[in-house]
């Protein structure tokens, strides 16, 4: 698999991961800041919560870990959260708006 690749099936891996509060997924949210593939397969992700006191600031990274680590092929995965940017809804994209009723 390419890096290319992979990081096109790491997308859709996060893309199947729901925020328990928000009917959207956290790619559409606009949670993922940043999704990168280094040499040996390895998968780091940048992402925000939508506040630091989510109630699903530990299990919402480790379900993205663990829906990218069961990728056949994937070497380390890393998911780091940042509040840098701080989260606004102006991250969401339009699927999302439209999903929740802001467009």
């Amino acid at each position: 698999m390419t890096e290319q690749e992979l990081k096109e099936s790491a997308l859709e891996a996060i893309k199947s991961v729901y925020d328990p509060e928000i009917p959207v997924n956290v790619f559409d949210l606009g949670l993922i800041y940043e999704v990168s593939v280094y040499p040996v397969n390895s998968v780091f992700v940048l992402m925000t919560l939508t506040s630091p006191a989510c109630p699903s600031a530990q299990s919402l990274p480790e379900e993205i870990k663990n829906k990218i680590q069961a990728i056949e092929g994937v070497g380390e995965v890393n998911v780091e959260v940042t509040f840098d940017p701080p989260y606004s809804q102006e991250m969401m994209s339009e699927v999302a708006k439209l999903e929740l009723g802001f467009m």
